[in-house]
């Protein structure tokens, strides 16, 4: 009876004229694929492409910073369970090695900055003017769990036109592991390249509209270089490239220096990093706070930057609303 049932309803569709279920929907496979990504804009990226065919278990949520993160056992059990596991790379998560023994998984893992050209020669500021724990230096630090980014800026997400290159690696990865799927990541994958071609367009119209001389910003800690290079936005970290990395009191003595001298319009906080610093640097250079950029982590569902797309969108709204004015 449901066998004839269902053809009925099969021939009242083609009579119709109505189609078939498509390809993506065809290739729906009964259990989606478990895959981990190690931080929520990463996250986000691999659910783009992968739909319906993955369940994706982002290790660093919405709001997390991933420079200091401390992986959990729970961690490790998704790490082990996962078909295949997305990292940054270029030295991000340096707790990520030490995960992904420990779980002992034998996952691929998928460098998703595979072809990115990175920004090096950078130094994360040490504070030399506080004594350092006895018997400890960054370097012991970086051997145990932390890292050193061996002065590369892994943070290459915040070029739209390396967000396309993280998309393609993804699409492989993907494909490698679930070959079946093929047809259904390539679509989703350059469906969601022509979203960021659209993107791309509108960052850089918008940023052309802030007048040269008011593009330049403070922020906590050097996430923005990327995005400064391909939107020609100036930018001053007090911290180094990792957030691990404190500034120093001759740092901040700069930095307020140099708002002053170049009359730097604006000073942001991150989502991920501590506001205070910020706030003391605004109050004493005079520069005005802006609003919030997102840098190494998307917001979470109610926040304004839940989606990569969305975080850039945020992000040039809030610099266009402090810059311009």
């Amino acid at each position: 009876m449901i066998s004839r049932r269902l053809l009925l309803a099969a021939g009242m569709v083609a009579g119709l004229g109505l189609p078939m279920a498509g390809p993506a929907l065809a290739q729906a496979p009964a259990q989606k694929m478990p895959v981990v990504a190690s931080f929520s804009i990463l996250g986000d990226f691999v659910k783009q492409v992968g739909g319906d065919r993955v369940a994706v278990t982002t290790i660093v949520g919405p709001n997390g910073d991933a420079h200091v993160y401390q992986p959990t056992p729970a961690d490790a059990k998704a790490v082990a369970a996962a078909k295949v596991v997305f990292v940054n790379g270029l030295g991000f998560e340096g707790w990520m090695d030490r995960l992904i023994k420990a779980s002992g998984t034998k996952a691929p893992i998928v460098v998703a900055t595979k072809g990115i050209t990175p920004r090096t020669g950078f130094v994360d500021h040490d504070d030399d003017e506080k004594p350092k724990a006895k018997g400890k230096d960054k370097h012991d630090h970086a051997k145990e769990g932390g890292h050193d980014h061996g002065g590369i800026d892994p943070h290459a997400w915040q070029s739209i036109a390396n967000a396309k290159v993280y998309v393609a690696n993804v699409r492989d990865g993907l494909i490698a592991a679930d070959p079946d799927g093929r047809d259904v990541y390539t679509a989703n994958a350059a469906a969601y390249t022509a979203k960021l071609d659209a993107l791309e367009t509108e960052v850089k119209s918008a940023m052309a509209k802030i007048p040269a001389e008011q593009r330049r910003i403070i922020t906590s800690h050097d996430a923005f270089g990327y995005f400064g290079e391909a939107y020609g936005l100036v930018l001053v970290a007090p911290e180094g490239v990792s957030t691990e990395s404190e500034a120093s009191a001759k740092d901040v003595g700069r930095i307020i220096r140099q708002i002053k001298a170049q009359k730097i319009p604006a000073v942001f906080v991150e989502n991920v990093t501590d506001p205070r610093l910020i706030q003391r640097i605004a109050k004493e250079s005079g520069a005005k706070v802006g609003g919030t950029l997102y840098s190494d982590a998307l917001s979470d569902d109610k926040g304004p930057a839940s989606t990569y797309i969305d975080m850039m969108h945020s992000n040039v709204r809030e610099l266009s609303s402090a810059l311009s004015s």
